[in-house]
């Protein structure tokens, strides 16, 4: 008999696909890398060193603020970004209990074939 799995398990990950497609992307990746080791940066600062124009920064970091992945503050004339770490808890949180999901899968998988082999 199949496992059912809680409408709360199913609601979760499905209220996180936005917050995976954000993740999904590698210019966005390495922005969350970026201010995961340097902190709150301005559009400036994350553009440095980058071939990603600051429009394309923009656009880049609009698709994470809407992922609830960084906010912004003004701070004078710029605009500082930050991560939200509870975001990436709950991505870290979800891909776990996935993981634990395929281990069970597994699990079955293994019993049903080493009783039939």
């Amino acid at each position: 008999m199949p496992r059912r799995f809680s409408s709360e398990a199913h609601a979760r990950p499905i209220g996180s696909a936005a917050l995976f497609a954000a993740l999904g992307d590698e210019t966005r990746l390495r922005l969350v890398a970026r201010l995961s080791a340097s902190g709150p940066m301005s559009i400036a600062k994350l553009t440095t060193g980058s071939r990603v124009t600051r429009q394309g920064i923009t656009k880049h970091l609009r698709v994470m603020e809407r992922a609830g992945l960084v906010r912004s503050a003004r701070r004078g004339r710029e605009r500082i970004w930050q991560l939200e770490q509870r975001r990436l808890e709950d991505a870290r949180r979800h891909l776990e209990q996935i993981s634990k999901q395929w281990d069970v899968a597994l699990g079955r998988l293994r019993a049903l074939v080493e009783t039939d082999g």
